[in-house]
């Protein structure tokens, strides 16, 4: 049955920053292609949604159920601060009741400064990417920027602990309430019907990821190197400095036919890789989450990976870590791990049940209770 559209109205308004789907290949594009998809299914009789999208962008959700509001460079917060001590006595009200900032590197807030907004922040790597180079100058910039956004919002969600545990190291709450809202994890896509032509025969290892210094692919050469009966696949946007490095790396030590850098992949190819591998890599340094890894867990994969931010977190038991990126001790712990992975048959199955405890509905109804926390503090009227 339909719900007439005084009762709609009378529904507080929740302005769901999903610009981030003009990337949708990308960690922040599918944060907000698979929060939108959510909030959709449990919105009815709590909030109108109303979805803050780039223009062309409305196909990755329904034809309705929510109202479209586009997000267009005019918007940005570098302008609207420019005027908005200036008129904002003059503003009426605003039909928004809040605003959902999805991502600390969004560069829009609502015009009127009225409006509460919930803030998430996904990551701080820039304090843990080791980057020598970085001067101290440059990183307490990129944190008074965030902290901005944290003086302006009345709430704020980190997708991990670890991360809520930077923020709080790091960061001036003043007072505001932090939440952790992991994220979740899709059903997985349909596999390509056969071997992508990219790949020869045989058995191989992947790792997935831009190609960016955080992920450290290249320290997988050296693992790779003593694994000769494997390949090596390394899928991702690799036209970066750091995806020529490593070209250039697996050229200079004659790995040629033994890895394989096919770029950014189709889902149904990417999938067949996740459930094809003997095991997945991932030796990133800095992650606000680490969606690959549940990804391969999804498949009933052994999963190697780095013991830093937020991947022991989002892992659990059910990963196997580097301790320590020299070669001979990437190589035992691969070797060890294979071993136990092949001596305990219930290892798949409790890998697939991890990952599948993230779940995107869970998050959605965690926001959604957020959303009626900060709207119940506001303590804004609804309309009639």
């Amino acid at each position: 049955m339909m719900r007439p559209s005084s009762t709609i109205a009378s529904l507080p308004r929740v302005v769901i920053d999903l610009e981030k789907v003009r990337h949708i290949n990308s960690g922040l594009g599918r944060f907000a292609l698979h929060l939108g998809q959510e909030m959709l299914k449990i919105a009815e009789g709590r909030f109108q949604p109303v979805f803050f999208l780039p223009p062309g962008t409305e196909h990755h959700f329904p034809p309705s159920g929510y109202a479209p509001k586009p997000a267009v460079r005019w918007q940005k917060e570098s302008t609207n601060r420019l005027i908005r001590m200036a008129v904002q006595r003059l503003l009426k009200k605003s039909n928004t009741d809040l605003w959902h900032v999805t991502n600390q590197h969004s560069k829009y807030l609502p015009f009127d400064g009225r409006v509460p907004v919930i803030l998430t922040i996904h990551d701080l790597n820039f304090l843990h990417d080791g980057e020598e180079d970085v001067a101290a100058r440059a990183m307490r910039r990129k944190l008074a920027l965030v902290q901005e956004k944290i003086d302006r919002a009345a709430a704020i969600t980190t997708i991990s602990t670890f991360v809520a545990d930077d923020v709080k190291r790091h960061l001036d709450l003043r007072g505001k309430p932090l939440h952790v809202v992991h994220n979740g994890i899709p059903p997985p896509p349909l596999a390509s019907p056969s071997r992508p032509q990219f790949l020869p025969g045989g058995p191989f290892l992947l790792t997935i990821g831009n190609f960016l210094p955080h992920k450290n692919f290249h320290v997988l050469l050296d693992l790779i190197a003593s694994v000769p009966e494997k390949r090596l696949v390394i899928a991702g946007k690799k036209a970066t400095a750091y995806g020529n490095f490593v070209e250039r790396e697996v050229s200079r030590r004659g790995l040629q036919n033994r890895v394989v850098m096919p770029g950014e992949l189709s889902d149904g190819d990417r999938q067949w890789l996740y459930e094809e591998c003997d095991a997945f890599l991932f030796p990133s340094l800095t992650e606000g989450f680490g969606f690959p890894v549940l990804e391969a867990m999804q498949c009933g994969k052994p999963v190697f990976m780095s013991r830093k931010t937020s991947l022991p977190e989002i892992a659990g038991d059910c990963g196997y870590f580097f301790e320590s990126y020299d070669a001979p001790a990437m190589t035992a712990t691969y070797r060890q791990g294979m071993e136990h992975w092949a001596a305990d048959p219930t290892l798949p199955s409790r890998c697939r049940r991890h990952a599948e405890s993230f779940s995107w509905q869970a998050s959605a109804e965690r926001y959604a209770m957020i959303y009626e926390s900060v709207l119940a503090a506001s303590a804004m009227p609804p309309r009639a």
